[in-house]
């Protein structure tokens, strides 16, 4: 039992750090322990969904503190500046491309930058590692 909740924590560990700043492989290890079968399919989905989720939205976080404290967005990098217009544009939907490399966390920190509604995005960023997991899951078993 244990031994179960310590690889659940590590997936979810896994998924969180690859979903803020820092780079990860989450996929990689979801889709290790997805095909080794120590734990049922639906368990390790709900988990990578939810840790990963919770990095996104952790990365939103960042990006409303970023705007309280420097309302300017000519402040920001050329990377995030161009997110934060790809999102002014798209609009909130285009947070279903946050398990996107590299330009996911850019688009979650522009959600946040923004002030998008916060239920909508949490749903829309959701959907999108939920389906993106779910294909792993797919994929490896």
């Amino acid at each position: 039992m244990q031994d179960t909740l310590i690889g659940l924590w590590g997936l979810f560990a896994s998924a969180f750090i690859s979903s803020t700043i820092a780079p990860g492989g989450s996929e990689a290890v979801l889709a290790y322990m997805v095909a080794k079968g120590l734990y049922s399919s639906q368990a390790l989905l709900i988990v990578a969904t939810v840790g990963n989720t919770l990095g996104a939205l952790t990365t939103w976080g960042l990006g409303l503190l970023a705007a309280k404290r420097f309302p300017l967005a000519t402040l920001l990098p050329p990377k995030k500046q161009q997110a934060l217009a790809i999102v002014q544009q798209r609009g909130v939907w285009v947070l279903f491309f946050s398990w996107l490399p590299i330009i996911g966390d850019v688009l979650c920190f522009a959600g946040g930058w923004l002030k998008l509604p916060f239920l909508t995005a949490c749903l829309i960023i959701l959907l999108g590692k939920f389906a993106r997991y779910a294909m792993i899951v797919w994929l490896f078993t």
